[in-house]
């Protein structure tokens, strides 16, 4: 028994198990690895090593498969803000601080820039800007069909507005000259509200697009850095409520404030160069806003809505629109314009009057047609 654990606890060499076996007459022979077993060896190999590429491949892709899903789907739904959900929420919570605080020091200063532009400022007469509209074929019949709108930009209004005794031709001049001023100002801001949406849906930004924010944040006086602030501050005005409430301040383009400072929207200053209303009291210090020409009136316009606290309650109607995916209705919005006048709630009704009377809601849904040269000429 001994001698048989001894023999297996024993290591033994293969020439000894082979002097064994041959006198008992068996040959033995130690078999090399065949060719077929190094290649298998050698596939087993290759397989795990490719598998292994295969899954480090599909965890370093992922993520960017992923993101580029994020960023076509932005782009599919017309830039709505795929954190809606948590927007929605902001502005349900009655405690929210949502749109409310504003550091005025750069509100208007890319109005002032655009001012000190160089522009062609010559006061064309009624009827010089009456055959340029005939010339371009602009009327106020085919933008109601057709929803395009020539890009004619005029910086003045003619004196001679005030002489036309027709009034149906009168109003039509005066909206024919403001409303691709209106579209215009409307476009840019869809076009900066379109990129805040796709640079609020990428995981990272870029120094560029963190530049970018930094400069809304100051244009639209937002303190705190604060993003839905900003997404309910920068949006569009219903066009036919801005040609109704340029046609109430203005007289359909016959004030003297839209003469001599280009004021289509009344706007108050206590600051700098203004217009000193002819029935203002003596003691009174505001002026009225004049500016050099007429963009730049529409431009402070849109951005005096978008960001006092006037109209707070304005922005925050518009912003549950938007998030019902409603269209910016001028006969819901304008009631929140009571702080715009003296007169309150009286001027929301004249103002809804001028709309309806001049049926200005066809213009609500109207483009913009790109510039050319040949139309520039002709100007």
């Amino acid at each position: 028994m001994n001698t048989i654990n001894n023999f297996f606890n024993k290591k033994i060499k293969f020439s000894e198990i082979k002097k064994i076996f041959n006198k008992k007459g068996f040959i033995i022979i130690r078999k090399k690895p065949s060719l077929y077993s190094k290649n298998l060896q050698m596939n087993v190999l290759l397989r795990t090593t490719l598998s292994c590429l295969i899954v480090i491949g599909i965890f370093f892709t992922l993520p960017i498969i992923t993101e580029y899903s994020k960023e076509r789907a932005l782009f599919s739904q017309d830039f709505e803000n795929n954190s809606k959900d948590n927007f929605t929420k902001t502005l349900e919570d009655q405690n929210s601080e949502l749109d409310t605080g504003i550091n005025e020091t750069y509100v208007f200063d890319d109005v002032l820039n655009f001012e000190d532009l160089p522009m062609d400022t010559v006061r064309l007469s009624a009827s010089t800007i009456e055959q340029l509209f005939k010339d371009t074929d602009y009327n106020l019949d085919d933008v109601r069909k057709k929803k395009l709108v020539k890009p004619i930009s005029l910086s003045l209004l003619p004196a001679e507005i005030k002489k036309i005794e027709n009034i149906s031709k009168r109003k039509e001049l005066f909206i024919q000259i403001i409303l691709p001023l209106v579209i215009k100002e409307n476009t840019s801001i869809k076009i900066e509200r379109k990129k805040l949406f796709s640079i609020l849906n990428k995981s990272k930004n870029s120094g560029k697009e963190k530049k970018w924010l930094e400069n809304k944040f100051k244009q639209y006086g937002v303190i705190n850095k604060d993003l839905s602030t900003l997404k309910v501050r920068m949006d569009e005005i219903p066009v036919s409520m801005a040609i109704a409430q340029a046609a109430k301040e203005t007289g359909w383009g016959t004030s003297r404030f839209a003469q001599e400072g280009n004021a289509l929207f009344g706007q108050w200053t206590w600051l700098g160069d203004g217009i000193k209303p002819a029935g203002a009291d003596n003691n009174s210090t505001h002026k009225v806003m004049k500016f050099k020409v007429l963009q730049a009136s529409v431009k402070a316009y849109h951005r005096n809505l978008n960001t006092h606290s006037s109209y707070r309650e304005f922005r925050s109607a518009r912003a549950e629109l938007r998030d019902r995916r409603k269209p910016l209705d001028s006969m819901i919005l304008t009631e929140y314009l009571d702080k715009y006048a003296e007169t309150g709630k009286e001027y929301v009704k004249i103002l809804q009057k001028i709309i309806r009377q001049n049926n200005l809601s066809d213009f609500d849904d109207a483009k913009l047609l790109p510039s050319s040269i040949e139309l520039q000429s002709l100007i």
